[in-house]
């Protein structure tokens, strides 16, 4: 299997499986010198993991991560940092019925065709545990980046929507409820929703909204390694994400030139920024942000027919403990993305500069 590694010179190559006895990363180009703060580190790990409120899934895993190189005293040596995470809490049985079955939008199906072989306990390598190894390599990315700012949160669930721009929200208030939204009146409507929806034996999408502050002017290249393009393909690579857009999006297609250019302040910045600072794939100081949609979970519990390894169609219920939303735990994941991009867009800043 390729394409387990992202980064041209600030690398993460992750491994393992959702059911497997660990899952891990080995982190390659992480500049020397950098004090980390451990313990931060282990708090982005405990925004992502399971079983951390009422509204997602109930598998109780204490993410705990072991450090096996590339640390000294707190301190990156500049040597490959390879790090694991046990898995503690596997519930295999809760696949069994699955075995010779094809879940509905799942990668049950296409793994199966393409590799010959499938591991249906929680879908192998295809879960979404594996972004735990992203949101470990991310945190040291962030601590690297020092005064880049990245704040993410939950900007929808459902048709529910923030209906303010985020220059007007508070980010502090991020972490302050369940939902991981910063509008207080927003967030018990969404997390009424989710509510709702697990109820029904159901899931449901939303979208989560990335702020990123303090980029220097000149990061990315301008042809196909454009900024916007690489953080489009970090989004895209995570699970359950069905779209991305930065800047006006989707909703620049509606405007006139005359209404969408971001016009110069003297200094440089400019008095909109339409453009999500980002412009000709290199930022431009403003602040980068940028939307993520997330589809509704693939396992419902609820009957549906599916297709089974004999061909033939069958009905199968999803059991065992899974997400009503993914949106509230994939949060620090869009994070740690976005650090790892830039974490590596800083360093080929260095390298290509005059």
């Amino acid at each position: 299997m390729a394409g387990n590694t992202i980064g041209k010179l600030f690398k993460l190559t992750t491994f393992g499986e959702s059911h497997g006895k660990a899952i891990g990363g080995i982190i390659d180009g992480c500049p020397a010198g950098i004090k980390l703060n451990l313990e931060e580190i282990q708090n982005e790990l405990n925004r992502r993991k399971p079983g951390q409120s009422k509204i997602v899934t109930q598998r109780k895993e204490p993410d705990t991560v072991e450090y096996y190189s590339g640390i000294f005293e707190g301190v990156t040596t500049g040597t490959p940092i390879g790090f694991v995470i046990h898995n503690t809490n596997q519930k295999s049985k809760d696949y069994s019925h699955i075995k010779d079955v094809y879940r509905p939008s799942h990668a049950d199906y296409t793994y199966d065709k393409k590799y010959g072989v499938r591991d249906y306990r929680g879908g192998g390598r295809s879960s979404a545990r594996e972004t735990a190894s992203r949101v470990v390599a991310g945190a040291i990315a962030k601590q690297f980046l020092s005064k880049i700012e990245i704040n993410a949160f939950t900007s929808s669930v459902g048709d529910i929507f923030i209906d303010k721009p985020y220059q007007d929200l508070d980010f502090s208030k991020i972490e302050s409820n369940i939902i991981r939204c910063p509008d207080e009146v927003s967030a018990q409507k969404m997390i009424s929703k989710v509510e709702e929806i697990k109820k029904q034996g159901d899931t449901i999408g939303g979208t989560i909204t990335c702020v990123i502050k303090n980029v220097p002017v000149g990061l990315g290249e301008p042809v196909f390694d454009k900024l916007h393009a690489e953080l489009g393909k970090a989004m895209l690579s995570i699970n359950a994400v069905k779209g991305f857009e930065y800047g006006s999006g989707f909703c620049g297609a509606k405007m006139k030139g005359s209404e969408h250019n971001d016009l110069f302040n003297e200094d440089g910045t400019t008095k909109t920024n339409l453009s999500g600072g980002i412009q000709g794939g290199i930022s431009n100081g403003m602040d980068i942000y940028f939307r993520v949609a997330f589809k509704p979970v693939a396992t419902v519990i609820q009957k549906q027919d599916a297709l089974n390894s004999a061909g033939e169609i069958v009905e199968m219920q999803g059991k065992g403990r899974h997400d009503p939303c993914v949106v509230p735990r994939a949060v620090p994941i869009v994070e740690a993305m976005a650090a790892l991009v830039l974490a590596d867009y800083l360093l080929l800043d260095r390298v290509t500069r005059l």
